[in-house]
C-alpha cells in the first residue's frame, strides 16, 4: 500500500469519526470510494463535509447536500470564510456518541482540511498552503476540551493515471506536468462547456478555441519568453493553478452526473 494510506489508515483506525472533506465545485468527482471503503471496513461513522461553499450558488450546494445525503451525512461549509461552522460543530456533536472525541479530517489534496481544522480550533494553528502535497504528515490539534482533530495528508488513489483528472482533484501540481498545454487545453475544452464566458469574466480574453484562447491568456498576462514569443508553457500552469486556487471557478451539478435532485 502507498505510505500515505498506510498513514491515513493508521488515523482512521485510532479515530471516533471521520471528516470527508470534498470540493463544493465538484462534490462527486472528489468523494473518494477507496477511502469510504476503508472507513466502512473500520465501523467508524462519517460526514462528508463539502468546502468552499462559498464559490458555488447556494442553491446548487443544497442539490448536493440533498443527493449525497442519500448515502451520507452531509453538510456544506465555507471554511476560508467561515461560513456555516456552525453546522459541523454541531454535526460533529450529533455523530459522535463519546466523549472526548478524536476526528480525523481525510480527503483529496487542497479541498481544505487543514482550513478548517484551523476554524475549529478557532486560531490558525495548522499550516495552510494552495500547493497541493502541503500536509506531508498527520498533525493533531485540540479544538475543545472534548475535541481533538487530525488533519492528514491529501490522498490519491495510486490507480489513477489522467493527468487532467489529477490537476482538477488537486493531485498533481501544475508545476510538476512535463508538457502543461495539452492538459490545459482540454481543461479549457471543459471550462468552456461548462460557462462559456468564464475566461472572460477571469483573464478579459473571449473565444472558443482553446488553443487561441492560451495563447490570447498568455499575451494579456504577460507570459513572453526572451524571444518575444508567447510562453504557452507558463501561461498553462497558471490557468491551472488558478483552478487549484479556486480563482477560476465553474462548478459541477448532480444533473452532471445523471443524479436525481428530488
Amino acid at each position: 500500500m502507498h505510505k500515505e494510506w498506510k498513514t491515513i489508515r493508521g488515523v482512521i483506525k485510532k479515530a471516533d469519526l471521520v471528516l470527508e472533506v470534498v470540493d463544493a465545485r465538484d462534490p462527486w468527482g472528489t468523494r473518494c470510494m477507496k477511502l469510504e471503503k476503508m472507513v466502512d471496513s473500520m465501523n467508524k461513522p462519517l460526514i462528508i463535509v463539502i468546502n468552499k461553499a462559498d464559490l458555488v450558488p447556494r442553491e446548487v450546494m443544497e442539490q448536493w447536500k440533498n443527493v449525497i445525503g442519500r448515502f451520507r451525512p452531509t453538510i456544506f461549509i465555507g471554511a476560508r470564510e467561515r461560513l456555516g461552522t456552525r453546522k459541523l460543530w454541531i454535526a460533529i456533536k450529533q455523530h459522535s456518541s463519546k466523549r472526548p472525541v478524536s476526528v480525523a479530517v481525510v480527503g483529496y489534496p487542497n479541498v481544505g482540511k487543514s482550513t478548517i481544522i484551523n476554524v475549529l480550533r478557532g486560531r490558525h494553528s495548522v499550516g495552510t498552503s494552495p500547493k497541493p502535497g502541503f500536509t506531508r504528515s498527520p498533525k493533531t490539534v485540540r479544538a475543545a476540551a472534548w475535541l481533538k482533530v487530525v488533519d492528514t495528508p491529501g490522498v490519491v488513489p495510486v490507480e489513477e493515471k489522467d493527468e487532467l483528472s489529477l490537476v482538477m482533484k488537486s493531485g498533481l501540481a501544475p508545476e510538476d506536468l512535463d508538457d502543461p498545454v495539452p492538459v490545459t487545453v482540454r481543461f479549457i475544452r471543459l471550462a468552456l462547456d461548462k460557462n462559456p464566458r468564464i475566461f472572460e469574466r477571469t483573464y478579459g480574453v473571449k473565444g472558443d478555441n482553446p488553443v487561441e484562447l492560451l495563447e490570447k491568456i498568455a499575451g494579456r498576462l504577460g507570459f513572453i519568453t526572451k524571444g518575444g514569443k508567447l510562453n504557452l508553457e507558463e501561461a498553462a500552469r497558471k490557468i491551472l493553478r488558478d483552478w487549484q486556487q479556486g480563482k477560476l471557478v465553474f462548478y459541477y451539478t448532480p444533473e452532471d452526473y445523471n443524479l436525481k435532485t428530488i
